[in-house]
């Protein structure tokens, strides 16, 4: 393989906290980051987490107004996620970031960041009801891979982890990590990003690292209540645990979890597994059609 195998992954389930600038949200983003990148060589944070900074743009919890003071600010928090990277020389996946479109509507997107500030993005391409009913967050780009030292790694953003497709169109397209930003505010929401990240590593015979928003926080509506725990998780097969979970934090627990990934070990795996699901993904899956009964 080319590029570096082994990746000191640091995943962090991000506690909410009362914000009041945009200054005291670099100060919190940058402690955060520091000590991240103190065991790690990228670090994934959940989806949404920068909506905290609503509490100290408007007054009271609105979810639309949150929404649209924070959208209003996206690239000056770009910027700030952008600076705390570059100042701790660590790749970054902050979470996602509420961008308007020149057409005036929202999407939802998660950048990735390199240690010298270089920025590439992978959108949210299924929306939940809440953002498309409440919110009328809108669904962005497909799919991609991005190019790492550590070879390609893919974004699925929380709900669309969800989606076999979208997933599979990464794992074909050559990655062999997902990182799964996520934001959810019940353990069925929670448990329904967990239970599929772990089906998408049986599936893809790939890595899948999910990070949650904790906490209560009552002063916001959009993230007022957050459910769930950091997780890594592989292909279920033989070099790997026999539940597939390489390692889990506590429920509702803030924290990195640190990991050392190594990206040959999934190479190995969909050729060498005693399965080879990644391999015999069916290209065209036949048509289901349904049958009626027979008495004889």
């Amino acid at each position: 393989m080319s590029g570096q195998d082994l990746l000191r992954l640091g995943v962090l389930p991000y506690k909410v906290t009362r914000i009041t600038s945009l200054e005291h949200y670099a100060e919190k983003l940058n402690a955060l980051v520091a000590a991240g990148a103190k065991g790690a060589d990228l670090l994934l944070m959940p989806e949404y987490a920068c909506m905290e900074i609503a509490a100290a743009l408007i007054e009271g919890p609105d979810p639309v107004a949150e929404l649209n003071a924070v959208s209003a600010q996206s690239t000056i928090i770009l910027d700030i996620m952008r600076a705390s990277a570059q100042r701790h020389g660590v790749w970054l996946q902050p979470g996602t970031l509420p961008f308007r479109q020149p057409d005036g509507t929202i999407i939802n997107r998660a950048p990735l960041i390199a240690p010298d500030g270089a920025t590439a993005f992978q959108d949210k391409h299924v929306m939940t009801r809440f953002e498309a009913e409440a919110w009328g967050v809108r669904p962005g780009q497909p799919p991609v891979a991005f190019n790492t030292p550590w070879g390609l790694i893919g974004v699925a953003i929380c709900y669309d982890c969800e989606f076999p497709n979208l997933v599979r169109a990464q794992a074909e397209a050559g990655a062999w990590l997902v990182l799964v930003p996520t934001c959810t505010d019940t353990w069925h929401g929670f448990n329904r990003v967990r239970l599929s990240a772990r089906a998408r590593a049986l599936e893809n015979q790939c890595f899948v690292a999910v990070a949650p928003t904790v906490g209560d926080a009552p002063w916001l509506a959009a993230i007022d209540v957050n459910r769930g725990r950091a997780g890594v998780y592989g292909p279920v097969d033989r070099g790997f645990p026999e539940d597939g979970v390489i390692a889990q934090s506590e429920h509702d627990a803030e924290g990195w979890l640190f990991v050392a990934l190594d990206r040959a070990r999934i190479g190995t795996v969909r050729i060498e597994g005693a399965v080879r699901n990644h391999h015999d993904w069916p290209a065209n899956p036949p048509a289901c059609h349904a049958v009626s009964f027979i008495s004889e």
